[in-house]
């Protein structure tokens, strides 16, 4: 395949037409390729539009909605999403300089969060003088945590 159609496969994320069922097929991903703003490739499954195949073409459209929860989700899930990508592309420098303002955006917001709603999970300290990692409400639960 050449570099030219290379490239649009990256693009479009599609599979090829032999490819048999049951069998893994994962593109290749060229050096810094196309990304999803972080709220839609949570939602997509992936930050590189390249590596979105939905299944059986059915494409998942759905909004989340703006929560200190979900914005934490995002920055939680870019950080991974673009860790793995460096895992194999380790001198992709944009790559790395995303990763990390993204990790420095989801420490900010984790203090943040921690602030209003509590530790998200029993692992980080608390500030306060008891243990109140089960104090209400739990990070998962939706109505409690909503903002008003």
């Amino acid at each position: 395949m050449d570099k030219r159609n290379t490239e649009q496969f990256c693009r479009e994320g599609r599979l090829p037409a032999v490819a048999p069922l049951a069998n893994p097929y994962v593109p290749f991903q060229v050096e810094n390729p196309p990304k999803y703003e972080a709220r839609k490739g949570l939602v997509r499954g992936t930050l590189f539009p390249g590596l979105d195949l939905p299944f059986m073409g059915m494409v998942n459209k759905n909004e989340l909605p703006v929560t200190p929860l979900s914005e934490l989700q995002v920055l939680g899930f870019a950080v991974q999403e673009l860790a793995l990508y460096l895992d194999t592309h380790r001198d992709d420098r944009e790559a790395l300089e995303l990763y990390r303002s993204y990790q420095k955006m989801y420490e900010h917001c984790l203090e943040e969060y921690k602030k209003t709603h509590g530790p998200m999970n029993h692992t980080r300290a608390s500030d306060s003088e008891s243990y109140d990692w089960l104090d209400d409400p739990w990070p998962w639960e939706y109505c409690k945590n909503k903002e008003a």
